[in-house]
This record gives C-alpha cells, sequence and structure tokens, in this order.
C-alpha cells in the first residue's frame, strides 16, 4: 500500500519528514544524512548562514547543487523551507525573510519568533504578528509555534500553510511530552498539522504519526546521533510506519486479556 501525500498550499511530498541541516560534522555527512531520510523539503536557518557563499565546500553549495540546479544523476532534488531562527522579534523575522526572497531562496517558510534564549519557546504575540504580515505579502507561511489549540487555531485563521506545534523543547530530545495538546490541536485544525522540535528518537517521530500528525520536522535528533545517517533512515521507516499505523486503526485498549484464539470448540 502506497503512503498518502502530504499537502501543503497545493503541492504534494511523498514524504511526510523534514529535515533540518545545521549540527552536522560536515556537508557531505549533511548531504548523506537527508538522503537516507528521503526528506523532500529541507529547512535551513537564513541568520546561520552565508547565503552568498556558494564556494565548493560550503552548505550554500550544496544546497543551490541540490534544490535548484540539481540534474540527473545527482540525486533527488529538495524544496528548500528557509527559517527565521535566532529571531526574537516579528520585525526581525519578516526583514530576514524579505532579504531572503530577494535572493530567491524564500516564497515557502518556517517562521520562528523566539522568546526565550534557554528554553527557545516561541513568543507567541510576536509571531502572531509576523505571520499576518508574511501572509499578506504573499510567502506561505509554516509558523513554529507552542503546542496551544487557540493559538495554532489563530494562526490558521491569519492564513498560515500549515501549523508546526513544538513537542518539546528545541534540541531537548524529550520527545512527544503533551499528547493530549496535540490530540486537541489535530481535532480542530483543517491545515497540516507537523510536529517541530523536540523528538529524539525514531519512536518519538511513530507517535507523532499514529497522534494523526501530518508530519514531523527535526535537526538535532539526526545530526547529533552516534551514526546520523543511520539514525536519518530510521526516521524514515518510523514517519512511514507511524503513519501506516494512524491508518491502519489500532486495535481498542482493554483493561483485561483477550485471547488470541478462540475459547469456544476446543477439544477435550
Amino acid at each position: 500500500m502506497s503512503l498518502d501525500s502530504l499537502t501543503i498550499a497545493g503541492k504534494s511530498y511523498s514524504s511526510r519528514l523534514i529535515v533540518g541541516t545545521g549540527k552536522y560534522k560536515s556537508v557531505e555527512e549533511t548531504e548523506r544524512a537527508i538522503d537516507a531520510s528521503g526528506a523532500e523539503i529541507i529547512t535551513v536557518a537564513l541568520r546561520r548562514v552565508d547565503l552568498s557563499d556558494k564556494s565548493g565546500g560550503s552548505l550554500m553549495s550544496l544546497l543551490t547543487r541540490r534544490a535548484h540546479v540539481g540534474t540527473a544523476g545527482e540525486g533527488k532534488r529538495w524544496t528548500l523551507l528557509p527559517n527565521t531562527a535566532g529571531c526574537y522579534t516579528a520585525d526581525e523575522a519578516v526583514r530576514t525573510l524579505r532579504l531572503a526572497r530577494e535572493l530567491g531562496v524564500a516564497e515557502l517558510v518556517k517562521l520562528e519568533v523566539i522568546g526565550d534564549p534557554k528554553t527557545l519557546y516561541p513568543d507567541n504575540e510576536q509571531t502572531l504578528e509576523a505571520a499576518k504580515i508574511l501572509v499578506k505579502e504573499g510567502f506561505t507561511v509554516l509558523p513554529y509555534c507552542i503546542d496551544d489549540p487557540i493559538v495554532c487555531k489563530k494562526l490558521e485563521d491569519i492564513g498560515c500553510a500549515a501549523v508546526m506545534p513544538l513537542a518539546a523543547p528545541i534540541g531537548s530530545g524529550l520527545g512527544i511530552r503533551n499528547p493530549h495538546n496535540l490530540s486537541i490541536i489535530l481535532e480542530h485544525a483543517k491545515v497540516p498539522v507537523i510536529v517541530d522540535a523536540g523528538v529524539g528518537t525514531a519512536s518519538d517521530a511513530a507517535i507523532a504519526m499514529e497522534l494523526g500528525c501530518d508530519g514531523v520536522l527535526m535537526n538535532t535528533a539526526i545530526a547529533h546521533a552516534k551514526e546520523p545517517v543511520l539514525m536519518a533512515e530510521a526516521m524514515k521507516e518510523a514517519v512511514q510506519a507511524g503513519r501506516k499505523a494512524r491508518l491502519a486503526g489500532r486495535m481498542p485498549r482493554s483493561r483485561y486479556a483477550n485471547a488470541s484464539s478462540p475459547l469456544g470448540g476446543l477439544i477435550e
């Protein structure tokens, strides 16, 4: 059975896993891990990458080759998802994405407006303000947000193409800390819900998909694994398995045992 696709703003992707490009040991490892993940959407922090440096061996040379220029034989091409990591105000985030748009790398964007440098939790007020401006200017906005059903609904009403609530603090690897909130968000959302931040291992990704999330975004869980390429492959399979389990529908939970074989008609 083939998995249904992830659709964002009318465009479909066969992979429901979105991965980042930071924290790897080398550009070569970055490419190998992304390929192993099967991801089609790749996020890059605009404020942490020199967009003009396309020299051999730079991250931008890789992204240019694979996301913009890729030719047959170079592997699957990627859709870039520029993000505003490191921005602490709506104004910073908007200006960053406007500059990136001028360089031709920002239409589908991940909006991050951080409120606290220790927890890296988003600033809801500034995120909403930035989202309003960016949507009006024609950006396809995917906002990183707290796992708050009210904030997610407001972002959807503004016109964001998806909502991306955190599972746990960025880079923490704590996994799905509040499945109840995610379930409420999923119950009411009419746009894709993509878990962003906090995933630590493959079982976390599978749980997110089993809950009904439309996708999972991660970086540190892969880049900081002992074997990043192998972990990327595990994450790919976990997202697929979780999605299949969701579509299949799990058995009902029972307080007591339920024999696998019928008890009637036993041979005496």
